[in-house]
């Protein structure tokens, strides 16, 4: 779904996930250096995206959306493939 056909509390939803991931991203410890966010920062963190998560999903039910649909990219393929592993033969003594 594109943003045009989002409505606009679902457009400044998306786009406060994406800023609030990025920041996350952006300020994600290298390993050994210590976190520059607090303990309470990080909950309140999760709660966020809890909350962004749960008005989507009413947002997604009102508008008669299933509430299974997930994103995906729109290069991304439709449908899976099964790939068969050959195994060599086993050698025998």
């Amino acid at each position: 779904m594109g943003m045009e056909n989002l409505s606009k509390e679902q457009r400044i939803l998306r786009v406060l996930r994406t800023v609030l991931g990025n920041i996350v991203k952006e300020t994600a410890p290298r390993p050994g250096v210590p976190r520059a966010l607090s303990d309470d920062t990080v909950a309140d963190i999760r709660d966020l995206f809890g909350l962004i998560a749960e008005r989507e999903a009413e947002l997604a039910e009102d508008a008669g959306l299933p509430r299974t649909a997930r994103p995906h990219f729109a290069d991304e393929p439709q449908t899976t493939h099964a790939v068969k592993i050959h195994r060599p033969p086993k050698k025998s003594n």
